[in-house]
């Protein structure tokens, strides 16, 4: 009769296993930068995802990433319901399924253990956007008479001007933007660059901040990016723009919810009730498939539907 594992023998098989595991999402995300060119936030979800995974099934298993079979894999998705939204929990099942796929082809594992499992049931969600008359209290909202305020209306003015991601704002440097033009160079998700016009209002606000704001936040230092912070004249960065998204939608007495990307889902939803095209609106975003686009014509029509409803005498 074999013995149970001591506590000390399990403990070195769940190592041995998070040994395995991290050596296998090592090899895969440097497979997936040099192949695909994934920004690396993408790559630090990646990660995120399979290290969750690979705790789990060391803990629970005493199996690295590669010995799993479909049911462990079960057990996990289990595991984590209570506490994970379906979007959640089918993002996770993508990065498996890539991994996986991965591990099939690059290191000679015999199964797929993701290949019979189903996406978890999802209702269909619409982006919250905002009102024009909210967007330009936003807008108005930073105290343009510090540099700070500048800055901060200069981007808020950027981002809902062009319809950017919050990475690609943050991630901007001055040769990116050429006024004469006013046309940012954009380089989004897989590396993929776009051209954007972004308008005379937009350009005025950021020509302001390149002159007054941006030498004062920089205090004499050097830089590439465009948009700087007051620490060392460092690099805005996604989480700081968040919290400024938050204070100024406060100062405007906005109440509704708000997320990093309000701005660009508000971008989408008012060209389409102006009448622009779906398939421009979907290049401007920078959408790969013009059924994410599509959303947005949801979101319009309601919008529509709420004021007529509102204004309308036989509404």
């Amino acid at each position: 009769m074999t013995a149970d594992p001591t506590p000390g023998a399990a403990g070195t098989v769940s190592a041995l296993a998070l040994q395995r595991s991290a050596v296998s999402i090592d090899r895969f995300l440097e497979a997936l930068w040099l192949e695909d060119g994934l920004a690396a936030n993408t790559l630090q979800a990646y990660r995120r995802d399979l290290q969750g995974l690979a705790d789990w099934l060391a803990c629970e298993a005493g199996l690295g990433l590669e010995q799993a079979h479909e049911a462990d894999l079960l057990g996990y998705i289990a595991d984590r319901h209570a506490s994970s939204r379906a979007t959640s929990a089918n993002r996770r099942l993508a990065v498996f399924r890539r991994f996986y796929r991965w591990a099939l082809r690059e290191q000679g594992i015999e199964r797929d253990p993701t290949l019979r499992l189903s996406p978890a049931r999802q209702p269909p969600r619409t982006p919250q956007t905002l009102t024009e008359a909210q967007v330009e209290a936003l807008l108005a909202a930073p105290d343009v008479a510090t540099p700070l305020g500048l800055r901060d209306r200069a981007m808020l003015e950027l981002m809902y001007a062009a319809g950017l991601r919050v990475s690609e704002l943050v991630g901007l440097r001055c040769l990116d933007v050429v006024t004469g033009d006013a046309v940012l160079r954009v380089t989004g998700k897989g590396a993929k660059e776009r051209l954007l016009p972004f308008g005379q209002e937009a350009l005025r606000w950021l020509l302001a901040y390149v002159a007054e704001a941006r030498p004062a936040l920089l205090g004499g230092r050097d830089s590439d990016d465009l948009f700087v912070t007051l620490r060392a004249g460092e690099a805005m960065t996604r989480q700081m723009f968040w919290v400024l998204v938050r204070r100024h939608a406060v100062q405007a007495g906005i109440r509704a919810h708000l997320s990093p990307h309000t701005l660009r889902h508000a971008f989408a939803t008012h060209l389409l009730n102006h009448g622009a095209d779906l398939r421009a609106v979907q290049l401007l975003l920078g959408h790969a498939d013009i059924a994410t686009t599509q959303i947005y014509t949801h979101v319009a029509r309601e919008r529509l539907r709420q004021l007529h409803a509102r204004h309308h005498p036989r509404g």
